[in-house]
């Protein structure tokens, strides 16, 4: 077993996967309980869960480890996303942890994603959404895709829902 101070010891920082991860983050001013049910409650999350001027249709909800949510996003041309989260760990009110992709089995571009719900002394929220994409060059073509300012109008709807 190799001590700390070892130079064969694996240093964390030569094994995140930043190249990898693209990390959203929004202040919530609402409780991490509230929040957090906004997310696993089917009712709720479908009301507010789709990017900026985008409608999310579902065709199947089951927010639980295991379960899955199988939905389409609309953009306002009438354009159809197919998308289906798998839940694997729901863990209330702190995190839930998703892998996310296109609805079809096997989708070699789906990503990890890790929501955390970190309640502030001031009744508030932060909201940390961590996607981690298989490779360097699938989360660059979500970047270019625009998942990053889809990520913040998405939270920017989940705030103007709890208000």
């Amino acid at each position: 077993m190799t001590q700390k101070n070892d130079p064969r010891a694996i240093d964390p920082r030569s094994t995140w996967a930043l190249d990898r991860e693209i990390v959203i983050t929004r202040v919530v001013d609402a409780p991490r309980e509230r929040v957090f049910q906004a997310w696993t409650d089917p009712n709720q999350i479908t009301q507010w869960f789709s990017p900026e001027g985008y409608e999310s249709e579902t065709h199947e909800i089951d927010i639980r480890p295991g379960g899955r949510w199988r939905f389409a996003y609309v953009a306002p041309d009438g354009t159809r996303y197919e998308n289906r989260m798998v839940f694997l760990r729901v863990d209330a009110p702190r995190l839930i942890e998703i892998e996310h992709g296109s609805d079809i089995d096997d989708d070699p571009a789906r990503f990890g994603v890790t929501v955390t719900f970190d309640a502030q002394s001031n009744g508030k929220t932060v909201v940390t959404l961590r996607q981690l994409h298989p490779t360097a060059e699938l989360r660059d073509e979500k970047i270019g895709f625009g998942a990053v300012e889809i990520g913040y109008t998405t939270l920017d709807k989940l705030a103007q829902y709890l208000e």
